[in-house]
């Protein structure tokens, strides 16, 4: 069984704006990461690195599914670190009180071979942070 990272956030903005904020290359720049070849489209590549100027860890990502609205999944690998392949998926969840998103990591494990920098404690706390305050903040101030 695979490692899986799993995170659920409530925010008060809607379905729509939630689903923009994390498939729109300008939105995505400004609390997740710079994305130039992010394209929403099954089978799309893109391609990113850490935010900042160091470069250090090369992303790349493959569209698996898309359900407008709703879910997007894709592929998740480090080419210059790693040889494994993890998939995360982000849910989108209409609430009494807002949207919640369900963001699942799975198969984190599978870059063990990456070294230290790859184990399931960063992956949580990463995503935690991401969610809980850049995503939030971001979707605050729509």
């Amino acid at each position: 069984m695979s490692a899986v990272v799993q995170i659920r956030e409530l925010y008060t903005a809607s379905p729509e704006q939630v689903w923009r904020a994390i498939t729109e290359r300008e939105k995505m720049k400004v609390w997740y990461f710079d994305i130039p070849d992010f394209k929403l489209e099954v089978g799309a590549e893109f391609n990113f690195f850490e935010p900042g100027f160091r470069r250090e860890f090369h992303h790349r990502a493959t569209i698996t599914e898309i359900v407008p609205k709703k879910k997007l999944q894709y592929t998740w690998t480090y080419p210059s670190h790693s040889i494994g392949k993890s998939l995360l998926t982000w849910e989108i969840v209409p609430e009494n009180t807002g949207t919640s998103v369900l963001l699942t990591h799975d198969g984190v494990d599978n870059f063990s071979d990456g070294g230290k920098d790859f184990n399931r404690e960063n992956y949580l706390a990463g995503w935690t942070d991401i969610l809980s305050k850049s995503l939030k903040q971001f979707l605050d101030s729509e």
